[in-house]
């Protein structure tokens, strides 16, 4: 339910909140760290207790963090105590969600959404065909309706919004097309990123430098534009249980070997943990920019 903290390259030091018990989401993008999505779903469901939630974050919070942050291994608006559960925690800090932006068109999430301090919203393609082809959404859900739910939020909204789009080798962009999106939307940040961990599909692969500059050179006309192409740092929290904590945050977060390493050394742990976790069928290695990383076994 709660893992880290975790280095985030958005957040700063974020502690995790995963709230939902497994993966489930509206989309199954093909990029995914998570891999794909088995049950995919646009119905709005109750999961932990949010009073779970608050006394599991109470129990994690050693030290501050810059955030508390909703980042599930699925969709953070499926789970309807989203809103009730973000309230709970705000005595404790500031609040960040990342949603994948699917249910904005509802009413009942952007009313949840507005709690938080900070919404990270995915915005992948402003075109249909492309969208589909990326984010491979539930079969019901419709691309205009999303965006105008986007818009709509984004009126209201006081708090911090940033937006994520991921560049992907190999599919045509409309820059202008999100340029234009963004220019209405008026987020405080637009990120570009690529894949850095293992996606969901094997031919996946990053976006060509040129195409990152093209999309930043055309972005960065209308909105703050930053780009999400590195690691993030190794400063990864620990609990002295080197188990749990490669559990927790691999079930959200792939861990680089470098990053899995020096969790060991920090909770004053061997390698065999790591070997006792993979012949246990819990953890499993994947190769990805020639890098290995250690991803939670689903």
């Amino acid at each position: 339910m709660i893992f880290g903290y975790v280095p985030s390259r958005r957040l700063g030091k974020s502690l995790g909140v995963n709230n939902l018990p497994e993966k489930i989401c509206s989309y199954s993008c093909i990029y995914c760290q998570i891999g794909r999505t088995n049950k995919i779903t646009i119905e709005r469901r109750k999961f932990y207790k949010p009073e779970e939630i608050k006394k599991a974050v109470e129990n994690a919070l050693g030290e501050k963090v810059d955030y508390i942050t909703f980042v599930p291994n699925g969709e953070p608006t499926l789970d309807v105590n989203l809103g009730r559960s973000a309230e709970m925690l705000k005595d404790l800090g500031k609040i960040a969600v990342i949603s994948n932006s699917s249910l904005i068109w509802r009413e009942d999430v952007r009313q949840d959404l507005s709690v938080f301090d900070l919404v990270s919203l995915k915005l992948d393609a402003t075109d249909e065909r492309l969208w589909k082809r990326i984010n491979r959404p539930h079969r019901d859900l419709k691309l205009d309706k999303i965006l105008e739910g986007m818009l709509e939020f984004s009126r209201d909204y006081s708090g911090t919004l940033i937006t994520e789009t991921m560049l992907l080798d190999g599919f045509e962009y409309d820059f202008e097309g999100i340029t234009n999106f963004l220019k209405e939307l008026k987020p405080d940040k637009a990120y570009i990123s690529i894949p850095i961990r293992p996606p969901a599909e094997r031919w996946v692969k990053p976006a060509k430098p040129y195409v990152i500059m093209k999309a930043y050179e055309v972005l960065s006309k209308s909105v703050k534009v930053d780009l999400l192409t590195d690691y993030e740092d190794l400063n990864f929290g620990f609990s002295g249980d080197a188990r749990r904590d490669l559990l927790c945050i691999t079930s959200v977060h792939p861990l680089r070997e470098e990053a899995v390493l020096e969790i060991l050394k920090k909770d004053k742990a061997d390698f065999s943990i790591v070997e006792e976790l993979i012949n246990d069928g819990k953890l499993e290695v994947k190769e990805f920019g020639g890098k290995r990383f250690y991803i939670r076994k689903r």
